[in-house]
This record gives structure tokens, C-alpha cells and sequence, in this order.
């Protein structure tokens, strides 16, 4: 094997990935990686995006991947490089991210034998990735170039196709690493810029028609990011059943006249969630975020519960489901309009709609009522303020679950994502830079002061790479979410080891990575640095000053609101049997 060998291969894999689809592949530096990294650079369709960190560069990729719903490929070094591109990875695998991971690794007679950067990358990631294989690029003769392209087809349908997910090729690579002389042409592949194997997945066969009546049944939409327009189907179904939606923002259907927004403030009553017991549920996507909702359901045992999901995913933690569907369920939707819909009975609908109407109306008057800016405030202020266009990317942990809590309804709201496969908050201003970079559409980041800090060398992108990201920081000097558990009972420990203050100044931040930066203290001003930042290009941080306890005390109020506005009217209000 020569270099010229192992670059022909490695073109060849490259122009084929290309032929399948991938246009965005992530780069960081090193020796051993060398020739992937050139190859995939010298490759016109594929925009490369270099990045100093692995890890950034693995979320970066995961964002693009999660806007584009389409693979992206990221390729590292050797040694502990790649292994800092496991957390990406995890997340790709329960978020059903496609990913493509390219690592470079020692040849075998260097491994184990106090070699540098030489770790053992055999199935590095486990059984967190669909596929892995060991990539030889041997003698470039015209039977290997058949299989590097097969090989290149395979990895790509493979991340992309049934559940979508990651796969990983390890390439040991020997010296020499970079090329003495031009590479000869290349005749492999397929006439007319196919690829050397396409894929078709054959599609489901909608259910037939006939007469389908609704009674007391609700639909729990939780995050599926990969069709949009699969929602759209989902509300416009929902709504000619009249069938109640407690629609996660991350499912996209957060819309239209059943979306019921507030149902983790609605169910934390008592009087209401025993009311309204519905007679089925059709559960669609992920399990919401919502502790409430999730007791709620686990408390429905004797109730029909019947999960769509076309990978086959096992969503119930509680084991409270009865049937599983494995099928696209926008197929089954299809198939049910076709027949003749007897719709629920309007009370059942009307309970729900009340019900989310009274929240707001709480809601609204407690937020009202705030004379600075709090972190309800704010993501209930960007769900009703950001433009049908852009892409809300909500960080996990307190910033999810705000937004879960307090976005309205609007017919149309911002394509809203988040790391919500493994639910870390590692690499969140990466991921959001990837989106920005293959989503085609205006980003705004909402994302805690810990989080920021975790991933602040993501801000990099903005310098280097020339994309504009508008980033709200909820700053409340620490970890605001552990205030709601009952670790914060823990004084002797809780303040250094939990909830751990940083006292960072982020405007120093901005200024380091060549961000923009504005600290707004009124609803007025978030919005206009919001505006002002979408009209422009480049990076701003935008940075929101709270206090742990008094979000803890305002999130109570809230629920106490709520309560107060729904408990006179929950037996009124509930649907006749």
C-alpha cells in the first residue's frame, strides 16, 4: 500500500458519500488523519467545517445533521481525539441523529506497543452506533475501488435509512500520510453521478378506510424532529377528530385548534387529571420532557395506550403501554382521513381547551406582573416573538423545560430543537452552530449560564467558521434546575458541589470569540436585540441576568396560579362519561 493507493480509496469514498447526499462534513487537527481529512476538503460538494475542538466538532456535526435530517460526516485523529467524540455520538444514537464518524487510528503493528496516541478504537462507541467496520485501504485495484465505493454507499443508507443513526469507520493509516505527486484520474463510479448502490425503502401501506369514531382520547406528540410536515398532518387529523394535542414543542405540532400547551401546569392539579381519564392515548415521538405529564400517563394503566413509532423505539419507561405500531404514524393518519371520522364528542375537547386557555390567562398575569426579565418570561417571549423561519434550539436541562412549560400556540412558531436524545447539556453552542450552519434558516439559541460555560469554546465558530447564531444565556450564576430537587435541602454541601456558581462575566466572553453582546432588562429590549441580531450577520450573546431562589419562588407562583384558576371550574368543566 502507498499514499497514492490510500488516496485513491479515500477519494473515491469521499465522491461517493458525495453522490449519495453528504454535503457537510466537520474536520479537526492531526497527523494520522491527515488523508481523510484532505480528501473530504478536496471534495467540492462537501462543505468542510473545521473546528480546533472534537468534541465541537462532533456536536457541531449532530446540529447539522438534526436541521438537515440528513448525514454529516466528522473525522478526527487518533488516540483520545476520538474519544472525544463519544458524547456526540451517544446523542446521535438515542436522538436518531444521522452521523458519519471517520476516525483515523494506528496500523495494527503500532498498536498496544507504547505507540503515541494510540488507544483502542475497535468499536470504541459500543453499541452506541448502528455499524462499525474496520477500513483497510489496501492496493487501490479495481476490485477494491468497487468495495470502497459499496462501503461508502453502505455507511451512508445505513446512517440515514429505518432508524437513523450513527456509524463509525476506523481507518488505520500508515506513513506516508500526504502525497509526492498528483493522483491519476478516476473512472470508478457509476455514468451519470449515481451512486454505485442506491436505496429505496419501500413505503407503508396506509390502513383502509371505513368509519372511525373518536371518543374520550388524547394524542401525546413528543419530539420528532426529522419531518415537520408530518405535524402539520397530525393537527390537521387532530382537529377534524377533534381530539385534544399535548403537544411537546420538539414534536412540531404546538399548533392549530387542539394543541394544548400548558398541560404540565394543567396536570400538576389533581381535580383536573383525575377529571379528564381519557378512554385511549395515541402516543407519537419521544416521551415528552414533562415530569407530570409522564405521571400522568404512567397513572393510566387501565387505559388504552397505543404507541406509533416507525423505527420501533421503545418509548414507555412505565410500561403502561398496550400496543405498538411500527409504521410512519402520518401513514396511519392518511389512512384513517380516508374513511368516513366520527368526531369526539365537543365536550371533550372543549374541557382541554378551557382548561389551557385558563393557564394562559394565569400565566399572563403572573409574567405581568414581573418588572425585569425572568427565565419564563423569556422563553415564552421568544416563542411568540421569533419568525416563522427560524429555529429556536433549546438547550437541556431548566431552558427545556421553560419552553415545554410556557410556549404558546401558534399556527406559525419557530421549528424548535434540543439535545434531547441522552439529555446532556455538553456540546449545545456547537450543535447550535451546525444548525446554523445546514438548516438554512436564522438560529436562536436559548441556553443556561452552565451549559454556556461547558461548550464556551464552541463560540469559536463564530470567528472562524462566519456564521451568525443569536444566543439568549439565562445567567443565574450557577444550576438553577437543582433548586427544584431535593438535593437543595443539602446546605452543608448543596451552594459549591450542586448548584456551583462561576461568577463568569460572558460580555468578556463575546468580546474574546468576537461576538456582539447586549444584556437587556425588559421584554422591550429582548425582543429588539433579538430582531437586531437576526438582521445582521454574525454572532451576539445576549445576556439575561436571574437569581435561582426567586425563579424557584416565581415558578411556584406560577403553579399556584394555575391551580387557583383551574380548580372552581375543574368539575364543571369535566366531559360527561
Amino acid at each position: 500500500m502507498t499514499a497514492t493507493d490510500t488516496y485513491l480509496l479515500l477519494r473515491a469514498f469521499c465522491d461517493e458519500l458525495a453522490r449519495c447526499g453528504l454535503r457537510h462534513a466537520c474536520t479537526s487537527p492531526g497527523s494520522r488523519s491527515a488523508p481523510i481529512v484532505l480528501s473530504l476538503v478536496r471534495e467540492p460538494r462537501i462543505r468542510s467545517w473545521s473546528h480546533l475542538d472534537e468534541r465541537c466538532a462532533g456536536f457541531f456535526a449532530l446540529g447539522a445533521a438534526k436541521a438537515s435530517s440528513e448525514p454529516v460526516a466528522v473525522t478526527c485523529t487518533s488516540g483520545t481525539a476520538a474519544a472525544n467524540l463519544a458524547p456526540a455520538v451517544v446523542e446521535a444514537f438515542w436522538a436518531r441523529v444521522p452521523l458519519i464518524v471517520l476516525t483515523a487510528d494506528r496500523p495494527p503493528e503500532l498498536r498496544d506497543v507504547g505507540a503515541g496516541q494510540t488507544i483502542d478504537q475497535i468499536k470504541l462507541y459500543g453499541d452506541a452506533v448502528k455499524w462499525f467496520a474496520e477500513v483497510d485501504l489496501d492496493a487501490a485495484t479495481p476490485e477494491r475501488m468497487r468495495w470502497i465505493r459499496t462501503l461508502a454507499c453502505r455507511t451512508y443508507w445505513t446512517a440515514r435509512a429505518g432508524r437513523p443513526g450513527p456509524v463509525h469507520l476506523n481507518f488505520p493509516l500508515r506513513e506516508p500520510l500526504v502525497l509526492d505527486a498528483p493522483l491519476p484520474a478516476d473512472a470508478s463510479g457509476r455514468a451519470g453521478g449515481q451512486p454505485y448502490v442506491t436505496f429505496d425503502a419501500p413505503s407503508a401501506a396506509a390502513p383502509a378506510g371505513g368509519t372511525h369514531p373518536f371518543g374520550r382520547m388524547v394524542i401525546v406528540a413528543g419530539r420528532d424532529e426529522r419531518d415537520p410536515s408530518a405535524a402539520e398532518e397530525l393537527t390537521a387529523f387532530a382537529a377534524q377528530a377533534r381530539i385534544p394535542v399535548l403537544a411537546d414543542p420538539l414534536s412540531g405540532a404546538r399548533r392549530g385548534p387542539t394543541a394544548i400547551a400548558h398541560y404540565d401546569a394543567i396536570l400538576r392539579d389533581p381535580a383536573f387529571a383525575a377529571a379528564h381519564r381519557p378512554e385511549f392515548v395515541i402516543r407519537v415521538g419521544d416521551v415528552p420532557t414533562s415530569k407530570p405529564l409522564r405521571a400522568w400517563l404512567a397513572g393510566l394503566d387501565d387505559v388504552a395506550q397505543i404507541a406509533i413509532d416507525p423505527d420501533d423505539t421503545w418509548q414507555d419507561p412505565d410500561s403502561v403501554v398496550g400496543m405498538r405500531v411500527s409504521a410512519p404514524y402520518r401513514t396511519l393518519l392518511a389512512g384513517l382521513a380516508a374513511g368516513e371520522v366520527v368526531p369526539a364528542p365537543s365536550d371533550w375537547l372543549a374541557a382541554w381547551r378551557a382548561a389551557d386557555d385558563a393557564a394562559a390567562r394565569a400565566v399572563a398575569e403572573v409574567l405581568a406582573g414581573e418588572a425585569i426579565l425572568s427565565e419564563p418570561l423569556v422563553a415564552r417571549s421568544l416563542g411568540e416573538g421569533l419568525p416563522a423561519d427560524s429555529t429556536l434550539f433549546v438547550a437541556s436541562s431548566m431552558p427545556i423545560r421553560d419552553v415545554e412549560s410556557f410556549l404558546t400556540v401558534r399556527a406559525d412558531g419557530p421549528r424548535v430543537l434540543s439535545n434531547r436524545g441522552a439529555n446532556g447539556i455538553d456540546g449545545t453552542v456547537s450543535s447550535a452552530f451546525g444548525a446554523a450552519a445546514a438548516g438554512g434558516r436564522p438560529v436562536v439559541l436559548l441556553i443556561g449560564d452552565v451549559a454556556l460555560a461547558h461548550d464556551i469554546g464552541g463560540l469559536l465558530a463564530a470567528r472562524r467558521l462566519h456564521l451568525s447564531l443569536t444566543i439568549v444565556v439565562l445567567n443565574n450564576d450557577g444550576g438553577g434546575i437543582f433548586h427544584f430537587l431535593p438535593i437543595a435541602g443539602e446546605s452543608d454541601a448543596f451552594e459549591e458541589h450542586v448548584a456551583t456558581p462561576h461568577n463568569l462575566d460572558f460580555g468578556r466572553a463575546a468580546d474574546l470569540y468576537g461576538c456582539s453582546y447586549v444584556r437587556p432588562e425588559t421584554t422591550t429590549e429582548l425582543r429588539s436585540a433579538v430582531e437586531r441580531s437576526l438582521a445582521r450577520h454574525g454572532t451576539t450573546l445576549i445576556e439575561i441576568r436571574t437569581e435561582r431562589q426567586a425563579n424557584l419562588a416565581l415558578h411556584r407562583r406560577l403553579q399556584d396560579a394555575v391551580r387557583a384558576e383551574l380548580t372552581p371550574r375543574a368539575e364543571a368543566a369535566a366531559p360527561r362519561a
